[in-house]
């Protein structure tokens, strides 16, 4: 079972608890809101690279060379 440190900082004690079936499922909740924000996240930096991607192919078909297109 997962576990949690609790520190008493004013007798430097450190005890070792198990987590409860509540704390569990919040730290599970909470890991798949993270697990959602970073694929979101992921998607949106997908999309900006696709469309920065899109932008330089049709620079580059208007004629600018590569350099030029750097420049912009």
């Amino acid at each position: 079972m997962t576990t949690k440190l609790i520190v008493d900082c004013s007798t430097g004690i450190t005890t070792e608890v198990e987590l409860t079936a509540e704390e569990i499922a919040e730290r599970e909740t909470m890991a798949a809101e993270y697990a959602v924000q970073e694929a979101a996240k992921e998607a949106e930096k997908a999309a900006k690279a696709a469309a920065k991607a899109s932008a330089q192919a049709k620079l580059a078909a208007l004629g600018l060379s590569a350099d030029e297109i750097a420049a912009l």
